[in-house]
């Protein structure tokens, strides 16, 4: 590969969410250690695709450069991950770059992911707070959940997940592994517990725990090695003992 002169990509493209796909060709000059990030700047810079025609630049969205953000998750070569940790030294080519499909197109590679960030307002994501002012030091938590709490910590909500989900599709309302582990992680926080009966009460409802089939696809696709399958047969488990609990109270 670094006796290699050029990096031959192959892009999907769409100038709008309405507008018919279509694919083009790059040819970019190879650099050492060089990623995808990289090369989609080459082409920012000088917008000729292969065949030596002016084109527009290809869009896609980046942030951190070094796989925290996750806005630079694209599907390269047929896998959900980060451009910016894709090394094209690693990479078969020519290298096929497209955007996620469980997501609505914006243009080019870049998608919009806000019912990520919506499905985590539905379970309650967050700590509340009752004010500025200091409260103090807060409720200690035993070493050993905070270790496993910790990786949940780890989702930088980039999709992945989401994209491997055969579940995740036009006809399911289901908010993906992302969300029930990040609802798992604020439950077993000592603060986020106070709130634990509104994630699990959202988990009930529609596009909840019961709408995950189990493809155990999330759990591989995670750039980020969350145990995201434990966290959806814990928070399984958890609804079960709530909807029985409530049940029994009526």
């Amino acid at each position: 590969m670094s006796g290699q002169k050029n990096v031959h990509l192959k892009i999907c493209r769409q100038n709008a969410p309405d507008q018919p796909v279509f694919w083009e060709e790059f040819a970019v000059d190879y650099s050492p250690k060089m990623n995808i990030i990289s090369c989609l700047m080459e082409i920012q810079k000088n917008p000729v695709n292969a065949q030596g025609k002016k084109t527009n630049p290809v869009v896609w969205e980046c942030n951190c450069l070094e796989e925290v953000c996750g806005a630079c998750t694209m599907n390269i070569n047929g896998q959900a991950r980060q451009a910016c940790s894709a090394l094209v030294d690693y990479l078969e080519q020519p290298i096929v770059l497209e955007p996620l499909r469980k997501f609505p197109i914006l243009r080019d590679l870049m998608v919009d992911r806000t019912i990520m960030f919506e499905n985590l307002k539905r379970v309650h994501a967050w700590i509340d707070i009752d004010g500025t002012y200091d409260l103090g030091p807060g409720p200690r938590m035993a070493e050993v959940d905070r270790v496993w709490a910790y990786e949940l910590s780890k989702c930088m909500t980039c999709g992945c997940c989401m994209e491997s989900c055969p579940q995740v599709n036009s006809r399911s309302r289901f908010i993906g592994p992302a969300a029930v582990s990040q609802a798992r992680l604020f439950n077993t926080h000592p603060s986020g517990a106070m709130h634990k009966h509104i994630r699990l009460s959202a988990l009930m409802g529609d596009g909840g725990i019961t709408d995950c089939g189990n493809a155990q696809n999330c759990v591989r696709a995670c750039p980020k090695e969350i145990p995201l399958t434990t966290s959806l047969a814990d928070m399984n488990r958890e609804v079960n003992k709530f909807a029985l609990k409530r049940w029994l109270n009526t």
